[in-house]
């Protein structure tokens, strides 16, 4: 597929998400995180499915392929979603948004780390800013927020779930359909949280009863365009532009979680937000090696 139409699929995922954010932050008040959470997966896995199925893509995974299915749904699914429910039930949707703009950075890093070539002096700059940002974010937020919590230490564990998955999709990518990845990981990994949210929030189903009409249309917003479609298009763009290129785009979803933040859930966005967000922007660019390039490129061109 052209570049540029991989850039425009990440474009209106990264604004998807964005409000998904503060869709999944406005349903925690009426069901818990985790059964809230396995429902909606689970929702958005059907959902995939019926679209592999209508666009005739759906195939039994071959042996070798399951591993990595296993794997995405721990990482991806389970991982990612169940620290990112919990992390969202204690901390504002703006936090939780500017921490999960550290992905772009955290991508490139472990990337390199696993692939043995290691980051440079000024991606680890990068990565230093990125965290002062985060840092930034969480210590200077509003209300309930304030300070450093567990919710803000959920949300970046999330965020480091997901990022590590990426490199799992990636390698998938070269046998497996990523859209056809989802799928699977979304029905294996629902059925997971759900075991859990049965240990965990014995009897929260019966919440599900008493939730009024706008719940509904946050939940099936978010599970079958926010989840099932989202996560299919970035997965398979991640297939088709690698993990750090596709990573980068991130950084957007971290300005559409303020705007979702402040439009939906009248969240205020401060200077520490802001102040926060220049920084992560600034990691995004150097942790990425984006910055890297553009100053070789521009080197080159003074020199030839």
């Amino acid at each position: 597929m052209n570049q540029w139409k991989i850039y425009g699929i990440l474009t209106a995922v990264m604004i998807v998400w964005g409000f998904n954010l503060s869709a999944v932050k406005y349903m925690l008040s009426f069901v818990d995180p985790v059964t809230l959470t396995a429902f909606r997966i689970f929702l958005a896995g059907l959902s995939v499915m019926a679209i592999l199925t209508r666009f005739k893509l759906l195939r039994w995974p071959a042996k070798k392929e399951w591993k990595f299915i296993f794997l995405g749904s721990l990482l991806n699914v389970v991982g990612h979603h169940y620290f990112l429910s919990n992390g969202l039930a204690v901390t504002t949707g703006s936090n939780a948004g500017l921490i999960l703009g550290t992905g772009p950075m955290l991508t490139a890093v472990l990337v390199s780390l696993i692939m043995r070539n290691y980051p440079s002096k000024l991606q680890w700059f990068g990565v230093v800013v990125g965290f002062a940002g985060v840092a930034a974010t969480v210590m200077v937020g509003s209300g309930a927020s304030t300070g450093l919590n567990i919710g803000d230490v959920y949300v970046f564990l999330s965020i480091l779930a997901q990022v590590l998955s990426y490199i799992v999709i990636a390698n998938a990518a070269r046998t497996l359909d990523p859209r056809l990845l989802t799928g699977y990981m979304f029905i294996i990994g629902s059925v997971v949280l759900f075991v859990i949210s049965l240990l965990q929030e014995p009897g929260e189903i019966a919440a599900f009863a008493d939730a009024p009409t706008s719940f509904w249309v946050a939940f099936f917003f978010s599970a079958m365009l926010g989840t099932a479609v989202g996560h299919m298009l970035y997965n398979y763009s991640i297939g088709q532009a690698g993990p750090t290129k596709a990573a980068i785009f991130m950084n957007l979803n971290t300005l559409f979680s303020l705007v979702g933040a402040s439009v939906i859930l009248n969240e205020k966005i401060t200077s520490g937000h802001i102040y926060g967000l220049v920084l992560i922007v600034i990691g995004v660019l150097f942790g990425s090696g984006a910055a890297e390039d553009l100053m070789k490129k521009r080197k080159k061109r003074l020199f030839s």
